[in-house]
C-alpha cells in the first residue's frame, strides 16, 4: 500500500509549541499541557486532562529517550490535532526505559477518527525516533525555532 507524505503543519500549529514548560511531575505536565492545548482547540481542560490521564492509566507513554507522546480521543474534536512541549526540566514519566522525559509530543483526535488517530502517532512516533532531530528540538533557542525543526521534516504515514 502506497504511503502519503504530509507535514507537521497538518496537525500542530505555530501556536502549540511551548519551548519551556516548568512542570514537577507527569500529572503536572498533562495538567499544563491539557490547558495549553484546551486555548488552543476550546474544549475544557479538565476533560482533556481526563482523558490522558485515563490513557496513562493504561501504560505510560513515556516511549524512551526523553520522549512521550500522550495521545486520546476528545469528544467533538474534528481533526486531529498536535501540540509539542519541550520541558525546563526532564520529569520522570515512568517512560518504558525509565529516563527522565523532556520532550512531549501530545496528540488529540476526535472521537471517531479511527485510522487518522493511529497514522499520526505512528508518525509522530517514527520522526521522534530520529536522535539527531531530538538534539535539535533540544537545542532551539524558542518555540518559533522548535516549530521549524519540527516542519523541516516531513511525516510519512503508516499504510
Amino acid at each position: 500500500m502506497e504511503q502519503r507524505s504530509a507535514s507537521i503543519r497538518d496537525i500542530v500549529s505555530p501556536k502549540a509549541v511551548l519551548a519551556s514548560l516548568d512542570a514537577a511531575s507527569k500529572k503536572d505536565a498533562l495538567q499544563h499541557i491539557a490547558t495549553a492545548a484546551s486555548a488552543q482547540i476550546g474544549k475544557d481542560a479538565h476533560e482533556i486532562f481526563d482523558v490522558l490521564w485515563e490513557r496513562e492509566k493504561l501504560g505510560t507513554t513515556g516511549v524512551g529517550q526523553g520522549i512521550a507522546i500522550p495521545h486520546g480521543r476528545v469528544p467533538g474534536l474534528d481533526k486531529v490535532c498536535g501540540f509539542f512541549v519541550r520541558l525546563a526540566q526532564p520529569i520522570n514519566f515512568d517512560s518504558i526505559d525509565d529516563k527522565p522525559v523532556d520532550l512531549v509530543f501530545l496528540l488529540l483526535a476526535p472521537e471517531a477518527a479511527g485510522a487518522d488517530h493511529l497514522h499520526a502517532l505512528a508518525s509522530v512516533s517514527r520522526l521522534l525516533r530520529d536522535v539527531k532531530l531530538c538534539e535539535k528540538l533540544r537545542s532551539a533557542k524558542d518555540a518559533a525555532g522548535i516549530y521549524r525543526i519540527l516542519t523541516e521534516t516531513p511525516l510519512v504515514n503508516a499504510a
